[in-house]
């Protein structure tokens, strides 16, 4: 008996030990997914409020559900059970207003960052039929009429109609050549900067189309060699390399020339809108949903003066009823909050009036009728107006720039309420008539919990809540982050996060690795499930941590704007002065800091060790070394043009102070890179070379600014672990 209890005690105590927790691999990261949170299959809101529709069985099925039981109401359609079927799956589709049809597309063929060529089809709901849009090659940018009957796209940069009554395809334009003219979608730098692909509007009767062309013909062009490399069905390239050539205004130079046209398809003309001839911007149309009544945006080349322009479709006629003008720039994030009621009679403009992004109502006539929100936060997304209800709803950083909350406020300017309770990061999408809307939150510590919410905010069900993912994190030896925040020599507070090493002593010391973004209104320091490598450095025994500077986001239009023409000195000033806080920790080796970032941040590494020897080593991904080189919207937006401000470009520009740099600096970039060109890597390797200073360089063939694709993503994460070995342990 005594035998036995000793052995029951000896499983009980076996019992009671812990679990060996993992160590975690890079490829847990980078490659596999390991700590990626589980999101929601893309939902489609349905015109009468109650219920959505997602793409399933991996693109075979699109499925009604109701929002309250989310139980499945009707497969609307079933892709191989069509009608002579000549597809078997759809990447993606929409539905068309009477959501009796859908245009979906199948052999997604990627151009730019957001634009596609691919081949689309209509399918009819009830007739369980499909057809190909066009038989003439593959489109780009399509969207149905409001009626149903017409689709509109772009081929080859001309615009056409599809008229699905009668099978017939009509030209709108004819004129559409590469590098000329543009019908309909947006050249390189309207899709890279101002945010969108398609540039064509529906009128609310169908009846006409509204659009924009672009004439590139003196706009310069940039060329980069392609290669062979990881495509041996490139046989074109074997010996010779081949090249890309596109249109891509650098700062300074000449934009395309922007006209906004509309189509009337009962007339079969195409009249050019009277608007102002200055030399800027058009990066937003809609029509207000009164008849013959388009609103243009316009943007002057300085980008400091938003005009919103009323124009009478039949006349041309424009007439401005806003016109927001800044003393520095008015910021991107503007052009997409402009929202017409449904009355008719109004408008919200959400925009920095104020210091601070809030919601402003105006009417029609162009008189403000009041100011919706107000205080020393920021509203951070819009999401609608409940006409029945009288209700704005939005997101806002209302109680810390490091948060986000959802909140609805009266058509009045009263009743501002909270609808997300729980502090870290929330969002919602609304149904179409607002009864329903699902939320998410997550924190730094609980990745993204999914649910569904009725108008009088009572939880219906939780849809995603990603507790085997949280499980799975408990099963890996990995730290937390935690937040912090401290005063520069400025007086300014700046907040920051920090992850200190697994198996962490305070009586230890260890390297540190700073990671970092720095752009104009970014935000890397916030309350979010976020696991990356930075995770695994830690885990090897750095510490890491992130610090946002000045003119970072969700902090008032002061803090955001204060980097204006001298992009890179106060961001740069910031990441030193953290690096000096940081390095001050007891448990932080002050000889052994790194600074790293991608795009902005390669950017701001090579700066930053330019202007301090804090720092023993640097990572820069696809730098700007010079904004001389980068495109003229993003580039003029914050620094205006290069004759107006050569101190701001060659002051704080890295290649201008290549002699200076400190550190052992490690330079990356894909040779294919349409957005930050390798030539910025080329020509400031180029001066350091010629300054005497040594550094590593590594090139990606055919790689573009994300390098992706076969192994890549992963030999450069490894790449960059092995460096930091190499130079700060």
């Amino acid at each position: 008996m005594k035998r036995f209890l000793l052995v029951l005690g000896a499983i009980c105590l076996t019992v009671a030990l812990p679990a060996q927790k993992k160590e975690a691999e890079l490829a847990d990261f980078v490659q596999r997914g390991t700590f990626t949170a589980k999101g929601l299959q893309q939902m489609r809101p349905m015109k009468d409020g109650r219920h959505y529709t997602v793409l399933e069985d991996n693109g075979s099925k699109i499925v009604k559900y109701a929002y309250d039981s989310g139980k499945a109401v009707e497969v609307l359609v079933d892709v191989p059970a069509l009608k002579s079927t000549p597809i078997q799956k759809i990447e993606d589709y929409e539905l068309s207003e009477k959501e009796d049809k859908v245009l979906a597309y199948v052999n997604k063929a990627p151009i730019y960052r957001r634009s596609f060529t691919a081949d689309y089809y209509v399918i009819d709901i009830a007739r369980k039929e499909i057809e190909a849009l066009s038989e003439k090659g593959a489109q780009q940018a399509a969207a149905f009429a409001p009626d149903g009957y017409k689709v509109a796209f772009v081929r080859d940069n001309d615009l056409f109609i599809k008229n699905l009554r009668f099978g017939t395809e009509t030209a709108v334009t004819s004129d559409g050549a590469r590098d000329t003219l543009i019908n309909g979608v947006p050249d390189w730098v309207y899709e890279e900067e101002f945010g969108f692909s398609r540039a064509f509007a529906w009128s609310g009767d169908s009846e006409e189309l509204a659009f924009l062309k672009f004439n590139e013909l003196e706009v310069d062009a940039y060329s980069f060699p392609l290669y062979q490399a990881s495509h041996p069905e490139r046989k074109e390239f074997e010996l010779y390399p081949g090249s890309y050539r596109y249109k891509y205004p650098k700062a300074g130079s000449k934009n395309a020339q922007v006209g906004v046209h509309v189509y009337n398809l009962r007339q079969r003309t195409t009249k050019l809108m009277d608007l102002p001839a200055e030399e800027g911007y058009v990066p937003r149309l809609q029509w207000t949903g009164a008849a013959d009544e388009l609103a243009v945006l316009t943007l002057n080349r300085r980008q400091d003066v938003l005009n919103l322009y009323l124009v009478n479709s039949a006349s041309g006629v424009a007439r401005s009823i806003l016109t927001d003008r800044n003393k520095r720039y008015i910021s991107e994030e503007v052009l997409d909050n402009v929202h017409f009621l449904e009355d008719g009679r109004h408008f919200v403009y959400v925009a920095e009036e104020d210091g601070y992004r809030h919601l402003h109502l105006y009417g029609k006539d162009g008189l403000k009728v009041r100011q919706l929100t107000s205080g020393e936060w920021e509203v951070t997304d819009y999401y609608g107006f409940d006409a029945k209800n009288k209700l704005f709803y939005f997101q806002a950083a209302a109680t810390s720039p490091l948060r986000r909350e959802v909140y609805s406020v009266r058509m009045d300017g009263t009743r501002l309420t909270r609808l997300t309770p729980r502090e870290g990061t929330n969002r919602a999408w609304f149904s179409k008539d607002f009864s329903y809307y699902i939320t998410s939150y997550e924190t730094v510590k609980t990745p993204p919990v999914y649910a569904v919410y009725d108008s009088r905010g009572r939880e219906q069900r939780v849809l995603e809540d990603n507790k085997v993912l949280l499980q799975r994190v408990k099963g890996f030896d990995l730290p937390q982050k935690e937040f912090f925040t401290f005063t520069t020599p400025e007086g300014v507070a700046l907040n920051g996060w920090l992850l200190k090493p697994s198996g962490f002593s305070e009586s230890a010391t260890y390297p540190l690795v700073m990671t970092q973004y720095s752009g104009p209104a970014s935000q890397q320091v916030l309350d979010r499930w976020s696991m990356g490598w930075e995770h695994y450095l830690a885990a090897k025994g750095y510490v890491v941590a992130c610090v946002d500077g000045r003119g970072t986001g969700a902090r008032g239009e002061e803090f955001l704007k204060q980097t204006y023409m001298q992009l890179g000195k106060l961001e740069s000033d910031d990441q030193i002065s953290a690096a000096r806080h940081l390095g001050a920790l007891p448990y932080v080796d002050a000889e052994r800091i790194a600074i790293y970032g991608w795009s902005y941040g390669g950017f701001m590494t090579a700066l930053s060790m330019s202007r301090s020897d804090l720092f023993k080593a640097g990572i820069a991904v696809a730098p700007v070394t010079h904004w001389k080189f980068y495109d003229t919207a993003y580039t003029e937006r914050f620094m205006r043009m290069p004759r107006e401000n050569p101190a701001g470009y060659n002051s704080w520009s890295p290649l201008d102070l290549a002699d200076q740099l400190a550190g052992r600096l490690f330079l990356i970039h894909g040779t294919a890179d349409d957005n930050v060109h390798v030539q910025n890597t080329y020509e400031y390797a180029d001066a350091l070379v010629q300054a005497g200073k040594q550094f590593d360089m590594f090139v990606y063939p055919n790689r573009d600014h994300s390098i992706r694709g076969g192994n890549a993503r992963m030999h450069l994460f490894q790449m960059k672990f092995d460096y930091l070995e190499r130079w700060l342990k």
